[in-house]
């Protein structure tokens, strides 16, 4: 497994601890701090991103606009972590040169660069949850969900000082 693939698994694996800890009605609530969207449908954009780069791998085009929008995910707490559980296992593959396809653009790409910006839009989003989240009682979050690698590391060095 690459640092990387560990990286993205890492997040990941925060992210099912936390919807373990969720009921369907927290999960599919509007919040008003997120402009009335729901931790779900964050979720939901998290995994979807991640399932477009891993399902159209072996096509060598990523498009990111061609998502499914699957309300399941958003709706459904286990059927979000099967998916998330599913990228666990099928997202660890080769780097290979990609195309990346938006609007009218092709961009080249490849595997890891696409993999490395999936991880940095699910630790945004997973600030974005976080806002929720803080408003609920009796609920864990790791230290350090929702927060970038570079920042823990600055941190870190501040403490330090």
């Amino acid at each position: 497994m690459t640092t990387l693939f560990s990286s993205v698994c890492q997040s990941l694996g925060k992210l099912i601890e936390l919807l373990n800890q969720l009921d369907d009605a927290s999960y599919i609530a509007p919040c008003k701090a997120l402009s009335d969207s729901s931790i779900g449908q964050h979720t939901r954009h998290i995994i979807e991103l991640f399932q477009c780069l891993v399902n159209q791998y072996d096509t060598g085009i990523v498009n990111y606009d061609k998502r499914d929008r699957n309300r399941q995910i958003e709706t459904e707490i286990s059927f979000a972590i099967a998916c998330i559980e599913a990228l666990q296992l099928d997202g660890n593959k080769a780097n290979k040169d990609l195309i990346l396809q938006q609007l009218d653009m092709e961009i080249a790409t490849n595997y890891h660069r696409e993999l490395l910006y999936n991880l940095e839009h699910c630790i945004h989003h997973q600030a974005l949850i976080k806002v929720a989240v803080l408003q609920m009682e009796d609920i864990y979050l790791c230290p350090s969900f929702g927060v970038a690698p570079s920042t823990l590391e600055y941190r870190v060095s501040i403490s330090r000082r």
